[in-house]
């Protein structure tokens, strides 16, 4: 992606080379040689770091390769507001800023990172309203939107680039220790913690390391995971740590990390990826309570649920309206050497069984075709096979010549399908344990809303320090949409119909339909009355249209002509229609 301004052609002697294809001539930069000793002699090494200008050969405009290659080049930071739509979206805008104003994050922000917290919250206004994190797509956002930045001054991409790699590890820490001193720690809050992995082609990056992703592209990749206040239905920290480290090892780092917070009265709901005897020594070390997902066919709950089958499936005194399940609750031990009992909340599933076994069908069906094309070949299967078949070799050559499948092992396994486990610290019903546990959907939405609707499937970095920056504002981002979705979804459930509207997609796609138009005189007014359907959703967020009407006054007199925040450069140009 080019810049929208332009800078000299770097005076670089035998360096650089002009490429002309379609119309464009594009400006490329020898950074190294690399010594070919079949061929004997160098093969340089190029970037294209610009596209010419079309009126000026000595200068182009550059691309992400020239703020890597020429770090010092000085770039304009700031866009004149002539560059301003006459044409500003604010609904959206105002509904974020009530949320900033109500959690108090321009006023935390504003001490820690500086006279750039206004673009901080721009840069998380703008991954909530395009679902986008790309730099360089800000301007655009910019150019037709109010601005958090004082005088709504709108910057460049350069400048964007440069902020995020100046979002130092003392800032981010800064802001935690600020917003999760000012969290509740009164009561028994539950954390739901949870993690996701983003891939990346940026080989220089000191977290990308190859791991265990779920969506495996053969790529290094960056963990990222955050806790997550239940109660007050609140994102409370984030980590970023290198791909290669597995949830269970990282688990201990975090419940240290809420410690050192100061949170005391905790239990964690945890995925089955958490589940380890280490994991689960170490909350009792530290006295937490916990609620972790086991799955049926594990060997720990297996037993148990053998033991309890046919006792409680039918019975509508153990049914779970909702998620439609019938549970039970049983006491153990989790391992031999445990010291006290655990509460083994065994659930079964009609609907849950059905996709269980036709997921075991296909898992067999696909050992045994690939078991066919291995005839006749000294080959070493997966452990996973012998669990249900019985391998035939020739006795001479080892080469597999067949397999018999272990029917009773299969049968056992069939008929654990639709079961699961959820396993407590502390003495609870089923239907609680579900509820908790269900309950950590909230996490669930909140990893799906910073891949799917902030942009953050990918980092689209380059740098460790403009990755962790972008994971920052990354996390701003999700602390205000996260309240956008609760409010939009508690007002939706007290309506007598369940529009499509009231979704955060939906809702913001509205929102953005109330405009203000610059007019003859060089001011700027609304541009209609609130619709019936924008004043549903602004009553989510507490909001009239008189409130919409004082907003864009106010937003009006920011941006008048005679306005301090209006440049020279605005005044004269409005001045002049």
């Amino acid at each position: 992606m080019y810049c929208d301004f332009l800078v000299d052609i770097p005076d670089v002697s035998g360096r650089m080379t002009r490429l002309a294809t379609k119309g464009a001539t594009y400006i490329n930069y020898q950074y190294d040689r690399v010594y070919d000793p079949e061929r004997q002699f160098n093969i340089p090494k190029r970037a294209t770091i610009g596209k010419q200008s079309g009126s000026d050969g000595s200068r182009m405009y550059p691309n992400q390769n020239y703020f890597r290659f020429f770090p010092d080049k000085k770039l304009p930071e700031e866009h004149d507001n002539s560059f301003r739509s006459s044409c500003l979206r604010i609904g959206a805008y105002l509904v974020i800023s009530k949320i900033i104003g109500f959690y108090e994050l321009d006023e935390i922000l504003g001490p820690i990172i500086g006279k750039d917290s206004g673009l901080l919250l721009d840069l998380a206004a703008y991954s909530i309203v395009c679902e986008n994190n790309a730099g360089q797509y800000y301007p655009e956002y910019a150019f037709n939107h109010p601005l958090f930045t004082a005088g709504m001054r709108m910057f460049t991409d350069s400048k964007v680039s440069a902020f995020l790699s100046s979002i130092t590890i003392e800032k981010r820490v800064g802001f935690l220790n600020k917003w999760n001193s000012k969290c509740s720690k009164k009561d028994l809050i539950y954390i739901t913690y949870d993690s996701t992995n983003k891939n990346t082609q940026a080989g220089d990056l000191e977290l990308a390391e190859f791991g265990h992703p779920k969506d495996d592209k053969g790529l290094p990749v960056v963990n990222y995971s955050v806790a997550y206040d239940l109660n007050d239905r609140l994102p409370l920290f984030y980590e970023d740590y290198p791909g290669s480290i597995v949830d269970i090892s990282q688990l201990t780092c975090m419940v240290e990390k809420a410690r050192a917070y100061g949170y005391r009265k905790l239990g964690f709901i945890l995925d089955r990826g958490y589940f380890s005897r280490g994991n689960i020594q170490f909350m009792d070390k530290c006295k937490y309570e916990f609620v972790i997902m086991v799955k049926g066919m594990k060997s720990l709950v297996s037993e148990l649920i053998l033991s309890n089958m046919g006792t409680f499936e039918n019975k509508r005194a153990c049914f779970i309206k909702d998620p439609l399940v019938y549970g039970t609750t049983v006491q153990a031990r989790l391992y031999a050497s445990d010291t006290k009992d655990r509460y083994f909340h065994i659930f079964h599933s009609i609907t849950k069984k059905g996709f269980d076994q036709l997921e075991l069908g296909d898992k067999l069906k696909a050992m045994a075709c690939a078991m066919d094309k291995l005839i006749g070949k000294a080959v070493v299967l997966p452990q996973s096979y012998t669990q249900y078949y019985e391998i035939l070799r020739d006795p001479k050559s080892n080469a597999l010549i067949g397999y018999i499948e272990k029917q009773e092992a299969v049968e056992r396994e069939m008929s654990l399908c639709g079961y699961f486990a959820i396993i407590t610290s502390q003495r609870m019903t089923a239907s609680e344990a579900c509820g908790l546990y269900d309950s950590r959907d909230a996490s669930e939405k909140l990893f799906r809303g910073d891949k799917s609707y902030l942009g953050n499937n990918s980092f689209r970095t380059g740098s460790d320090e403009s990755t962790s920056g972008k994971i920052f504002i990354e996390f701003i981002a999700l602390i205000v949409r996260n309240r956008f979705y609760y409010l939009l979804r508690d007002e939706r459930l007290k309506l007598a119909k369940s529009p499509n509207y009231m979704t955060v997609p939906a809702a913001i796609r509205e929102l953005e339909k109330i405009e203000m138009i610059r007019q003859f005189d060089g001011v700027y007014r609304l541009d209609h009355a609130v619709t019936a359907t924008q004043r549903t959703i602004l009553k989510a967020f507490a909001m009239e249209a008189d409130d919409i009407k004082n907003s864009a006054d106010s937003l009006s007199g920011m941006l008048s002509p005679e306005s301090k925040g209006a440049s020279d450069g605005q005044k004269k140009k409005q001045g002049g229609n």
